[in-house]
C-alpha cells in the first residue's frame, strides 16, 4: 500500500493534486484562519463601558463573535465578489430572488463554494491514499475519487440557491393571484393601498410566506420615505415575475393618470384569476399525453402477454411435436 501511495504522488497527476492541494489550503487557512486582528486595550475598555457589556458576555458580544468569519471574509472581497458592477447586482438580484437578502449574500455564496470544494478535494485525497487495495490504477481512476467530490462540493451551494429560487418563486406565482383578491377587498372596504399592502402581508404569512415577507418589505421602504411607485418596481424585479411587474405597471399608471386603485386591481385581479384558470387547463390538457408513455410501457406488454401468449405456447408447442420427416 505505501508503495501505491508513493508512487501516486511521484505521478504527474499526484504532484499536481499535492500542490494545489496545499495552495488551496493555505488560501483557506488566509481567509478563514488568519490571525485576528489585534485591538487596543484601551480601546476595548472604553467600548466596554459605553455599551455597558463588562463582566459576562451578552448576546451582542457573542453576534460579534459570530461575525468574526466575516470580518476575514471583508479581507478577501476582491476574490469573492464580481469586479463588474453589472456583474454583481445580478449576482446580488439573484441572491435575492432566492431568499438571501444579507448585504454579504453573493461573498457568503462564494465563499461557501470555495470551502466546500476545498473540503471534497481533501476527501478525496485522503481516501484516494488511505485505501487498501495495492493494485495498479489508472490515471483516470485515481483522478476520478478526487475531482469527484471536489465537484460536488463546488455545484452543491449553485444547486441549493438554484432550488430555493425556484421554490421561492413558484409560491409567489401561486400566492399572487389570492393577493389580488385581498388587496382588492381592501381597497373597497376604505383602506389605503398602503395599509392594504400592509393588511396582506399579515393575512399571508401562514400560507405564503415569501410573498408576505416582499408585501411588507414594501411597507417597510413605504414607511422610511421612500417613493411607492418606486418601491413597488423594487418588488416587481426582486420577484423575478412577469405578472408582479404588470402590477406595478397598472399601479404607476392608475397614479399618474388619477384613475381609481380599485377598479383598476378589480380588472387586472379578474385577469389573474383568468390567467389561473388557464394554466389548470393547460396542465389538464398536457396530462393524457404524459400518461401515453406510461400507458405503452405498463399496459400494452400485459396486454399483448395476455392476448398473444397462449397463441405463441401453441405454436411452440405444436412445432415441438410434429415430425417433419427427417
Amino acid at each position: 500500500m505505501l508503495d501505491t501511495v508513493i508512487q501516486g504522488l511521484s505521478s504527474p497527476l499526484g504532484m499536481t493534486v499535492v500542490v494545489g492541494t496545499l495552495g488551496l489550503f493555505l488560501a483557506g487557512y488566509a481567509l478563514v484562519g488568519g490571525k485576528a486582528e489585534k485591538v487596543d486595550p484601551l480601546t476595548r475598555l472604553r467600548e466596554e463601558v459605553r455599551t455597558g457589556r463588562r463582566g459576562p458576555r451578552s448576546a451582542l458580544s457573542r453576534r460579534e463573535d459570530a461575525n468574526e468569519l466575516q470580518k476575514r471574509l471583508e479581507k478577501f472581497k476582491a476574490f469573492l465578489e464580481p469586479d463588474n458592477a453589472k456583474e454583481k447586482e445580478a449576482a446580488r438580484l439573484e441572491m435575492i430572488q432566492a431568499g438571501y437578502h444579507g448585504a454579504n449574500a453573493v461573498r457568503d455564496f462564494h465563499a461557501a463554494k470555495f470551502i466546500m470544494a476545498l473540503s471534497g478535494l481533501l476527501l478525496g485525497l485522503a481516501w484516494t491514499l488511505l485505501r487498501s487495495d495495492d493494485q495498479e490504477v489508472s490515471m483516470l481512476m485515481m483522478a476520478l475519487p478526487i475531482m469527484a467530490p471536489t465537484l460536488i462540493g463546488y455545484y452543491l451551494p449553485i444547486y441549493w440557491v438554484n432550488k430555493r429560487r425556484a421554490e421561492r418563486q413558484d409560491q409567489i406565482a401561486s400566492g399572487f393571484p389570492d393577493a389580488l383578491d385581498l388587496l382588492l377587498i381592501c381597497t373597497e372596504a376604505g383602506q389605503s393601498l398602503d395599509q392594504s399592502i400592509a393588511r396582506v402581508a399579515k393575512e399571508l404569512q401562514a400560507g405564503y410566506p415569501a410573498l408576505a415577507e416582499e408585501f411588507a418589505t414594501v411597507t417597510h421602504e413605504t414607511r422610511a420615505g421612500k417613493d411607492k411607485m418606486a418601491v413597488l418596481k423594487d418588488m416587481g424585479e426582486r420577484c423575478g415575475n412577469p405578472d408582479i411587474r404588470s402590477f406595478a405597471t397598472v399601479m404607476v399608471q392608475s397614479a399618474t393618470y388619477g384613475t381609481s386603485v380599485a377598479e383598476a386591481l378589480r380588472v387586472y385581479a379578474g385577469e389573474m384569476r383568468d390567467k389561473r384558470v388557464m394554466l389548470a387547463e393547460e396542465k389538464a390538457n398536457v396530462l393524457p399525453t404524459k400518461l401515453t408513455l406510461g400507458t405503452m410501457m405498463f399496459t400494452v406488454p400485459p396486454l399483448l402477454i395476455i392476448l398473444v401468449g397462449p397463441s405463441v405456447h401453441g405454436v411452440i408447442e405444436m412445432l415441438g411435436s410434429t415430425d417433419f420427416g427427417l
